[in-house]
């Protein structure tokens, strides 16, 4: 392959790894991994993200075929969200990356704090 075909499949993957990295969308794959859930449910479980943002993911996620959506014909309409075959085989490294933030958010709030102080100390 030559070194045009080589940029184009660095952008491509560059803009999947930028699909399923984002900070909603990972959260997304990890809850979906328990079983397909509603939109309600994934927005409880998801902290902090508004209604449009967990939108732009679920639709993201659906057009990459990570996620499928299913409407269900009753009344009211109820709509389910499920992790795709291929949305499955992200769900190690998704699960991997989020438990890491999550015993690690101590660490990272010190080295944050300390680089602040360093950084603020410099500029004054």
């Amino acid at each position: 392959m030559g070194a045009n075909g080589e940029a184009m499949s660095g952008c491509r993957i560059r803009e999947i790894v930028e699909r399923v990295g984002d900070k909603w969308s990972l959260q997304v794959i990890f809850h979906l991994g328990a079983g397909p859930m509603r939109f309600t449910g994934l927005k409880r479980s998801i902290d902090g993200v508004s209604q449009r943002m967990l939108t732009v993911a679920l639709r993201g996620l659906e057009r990459d075929g990570i996620v499928s959506r299913t409407m269900y014909p009753v009344i009211p309409p109820r709509v389910e969200y499920a992790l795709t075959p291929l949305g499955a085989t992200l769900l190690d490294a998704a699960g991997t990356l989020v438990s890491w933030a999550d015993a690690n958010l101590d660490e990272v709030d010190a080295a944050r704090a300390a680089y602040d102080a360093r950084a603020g100390a410099t500029a004054g």
